[in-house]
């Protein structure tokens, strides 16, 4: 077998077998394709696409390349969840004590943020001591005692994904729907869960900016999962503005903690309630989303999930205490507010560029290796469709550096005021079984 061939044949929009997709993934791993040829083969998809069984394939040879998490010894359905990325997304702060109070298990494994879309992991590790490296045996042990644990992912899963998604960003290939498919699916079937629920964001905050393609990534997913028995849903959801009313790290965590207490933003309880009816029906608690969703949503709205998320935070060797104190751990030395400079309505908050902005206070990173400040962020005192008065505040930056300028700028010019009010919002777009 030859790589030159493979190329040719995807070049002609004909079909790879398993073997060959195998043979690329593999010897690329091995270092016995150079990169040349495998970014030659990744542009011949990106023109011209795969079938839903060459994804599949591509998935599990992705899968095959590393190690993989061996959690048979937790009892239940394994239920996880994955979000495609966001700005101020921290569902999974909300769901996973949600899960834990269904004694569902949640066996999750995380990633860190990049560029403009915040990671779970980050947001954790701003909690003093939180630990997100546990031993196999601490992990599965919490799960079965608790039904919940969390760790930062391993460097030895989906190897040929790293390496290859490497090669895709520095040539143009990211945004190819089977790669980026696989590319999730292949993490999550690693991770070892039975059940998958899958957030795909859509608009200005998303790496899909239209429905057509997020859709058609959630179905890609879907069919994925069904292909290698990983019972997967997908809910396609807002993300043209960030959710709820924080972005950064520590100060999402402390959002999230008001979502638990019963006090949280339409936008972020809606989605999180979606997400987690969902869940909970992969998990076997319920037997209808409706049924499920009513009994979350009380749950939610009485305060009752706060004291699992406390003793999440506990079990992880974390500091608790803030939550009883409302201390706040990580002050910054500047907070900027923003000012409108027109009356009106908010008609739209571009999520990207609020993102960027608080990647540029330090609450995000340029580059993997890049340092987080904790106590960087934003907080969106103006959301889409509030009414404004010239000179009020809009949102507050939030940063230890001495020039935010920049920041500044690029908040601004994520702010738009209409003199008309827009209709309403619709948080989620659609559901993919």
């Amino acid at each position: 077998m030859r790589m030159v061939d493979l190329i040719e044949k995807k070049k002609d929009g004909l079909e790879l077998t398993g073997e060959e997709i195998e043979f690329a993934v593999q010897g690329y791993v091995e270092g016995d394709i150079p990169d040349y040829q495998m970014s030659a083969l990744l542009m011949a998809v990106y023109f011209r696409g795969m079938s839903s069984r060459e994804t599949a394939d591509l998935t599990m040879a992705y899968v095959n390349s590393g190690e993989r998490a061996d959690l048979s010894a937790i009892k239940g359905i394994k239920v996880d969840k994955h979000s495609s990325g966001g700005v101020g997304d921290k569902i999974s702060l909300i769901v996973i004590p949600l899960m834990a109070m269904l004694g569902i298990p949640v066996a999750k494994m995380s990633g860190r943020g990049l560029g403009h879309t915040g990671g779970t992991i980050d947001k954790l590790e701003s909690i003093p001591g939180f630990r997100t490296e546990l031993s196999p045996e601490v992990f599965i042990g919490n799960v079965n005692r608790y039904k919940m644990a969390i760790v930062s992912q391993s460097s030895n899963l989906t190897p040929g994904d790293k390496k290859t998604y490497a090669l895709r960003d520095v040539t143009a290939t990211v945004d190819s729907i089977p790669l980026i498919a696989a590319s999730i699916m292949s993490k999550k079937i690693a991770s070892g869960a039975d059940a998958l629920v899958l957030d795909v964001k859509v608009g200005s905050g998303a790496f899909m900016k239209s429905l057509e393609d997020a859709r058609k990534l959630a179905e890609a997913m879907v069919q994925i999962g069904k292909d290698t028995g990983i019972r997967t849903v997908a809910v396609i959801t807002n993300m043209d503005q960030p959710l709820g009313h924080e972005v950064g790290n520590f100060n999402e965590v402390q959002e999230a903690v008001e979502v638990l207490k019963g006090n949280g933003a339409e936008d972020e309880v809606e989605v999180a309630l979606a997400i987690a009816a969902h869940m909970a029906v992969l998990g076997g608690a319920f037997e209808t989303f409706e049924e499920a969703k009513d009994k979350l949503g009380g749950i939610l709205s009485s305060g009752a999930a706060l004291g699992k998320f406390v003793e999440f935070i506990e079990i992880q060797g974390g500091d608790a205490s803030f939550i009883r104190t409302g201390a706040v751990i990580h002050k910054p030395k500047h907070d900027i507010e923003v000012k409108s400079g027109t009356e009106g309505y908010v008609s739209s908050i571009m999520a990207e560029e609020i993102g960027k902005a608080a990647m540029l206070l330090g609450a995000g990173r340029k580059k993997k290796e890049d340092a987080i400040d904790h106590a960087a962020g934003i907080t969106l005192v103006k959301k889409t469709g509030d009414r404004v008065a010239k000179d009020d505040t809009l949102c507050i930056l939030h940063t230890n550096l001495d020039d935010w300028s920049e920041a500044e700028k690029t908040v601004k010019s994520a702010y738009a005021v209409d003199r008309n009010a827009p209709g309403k919002i619709k948080y989620i777009y659609d559901v993919v079984r």
